[in-house]
């Protein structure tokens, strides 16, 4: 059976590089994957952008109100065409080995329980990257619910700027710290994030928690 994993981290811990090299294993092998990310995420719009400066477009964007599962099966029946149409020549891309899900907390829980279902009725391994909580220390949805139902949960590290490990998410609105507002606004010109440890992040918020 395959598994769903959720490989999560502080802002900057390279979820989107790992993500990307993942692909890049699978493919050096032989072997056909599908990218897909919430549209919500407008930073790269229908790319997956690496802070390393690597992108590569997504096969597919998933929109709050789709069936995940459907969505995914379409793009899967597309391959198997392919695959069939080139087989006799020997280049076609093979069955999907694997789903790689860039920005899972922007998933709606109903969502995840669909990469669930891809993963054990399905049959195809799904890899989740994303973060756990938000600016205020609530978790986000899509990741509350990867937390409680995936087979397999992996963190990747980071450190804070005093070298500690980082935990938190610090959001800074023209250089300053904020700790209300809405949990989802993307990077841009004014709204930028910093991984913050427990104790940088205390002291920036003055103690607060959420």
């Amino acid at each position: 059976m395959a598994k769903l994993y959720f490989r999560y981290g502080a802002m900057n811990s390279g979820k989107s590089t790992a993500l990307l090299q993942a692909a890049y294993n699978y493919e050096e092998r032989g072997q056909r994957v599908l990218l897909a990310k919430p549209r919500i995420d407008t930073k790269g719009a229908d790319q997956i952008s690496s802070r390393l400066g690597m992108t590569r477009p997504v096969d597919f964007l998933i929109d709050d109100d789709d069936d995940a599962r459907g969505l995914f099966a379409e793009h899967q029946s597309r391959v198997r065409l392919t695959h069939d149409e080139l087989a006799g020549l020997g280049i076609g891309p093979r069955e999907v080995a694997c789903l790689l899900i860039d920005e899972a907390q922007f998933l709606t829980p109903e969502q995840v329980d669909d990469l669930l279902r891809i993963a054990v009725i399905d049959n195809i391994p799904v890899i989740a990257y994303g973060i756990r909580t938000d600016f205020r220390t609530a978790a986000f949805p899509g990741s509350r619910r990867l937390l409680e139902i995936a087979h397999t949960l992996e963190e990747l590290k980071t450190i804070c700027r005093c070298g500690r490990k980082a935990l938190f998410n610090g959001r800074l609105v023209d250089g300053a710290y904020i700790f209300d507002g809405d949990q989802v606004a993307i990077d841009g010109q004014e709204v930028t994030y910093e991984s913050l440890c427990g104790n940088c992040y205390l002291k920036e918020s003055g103690g607060r928690l959420g």
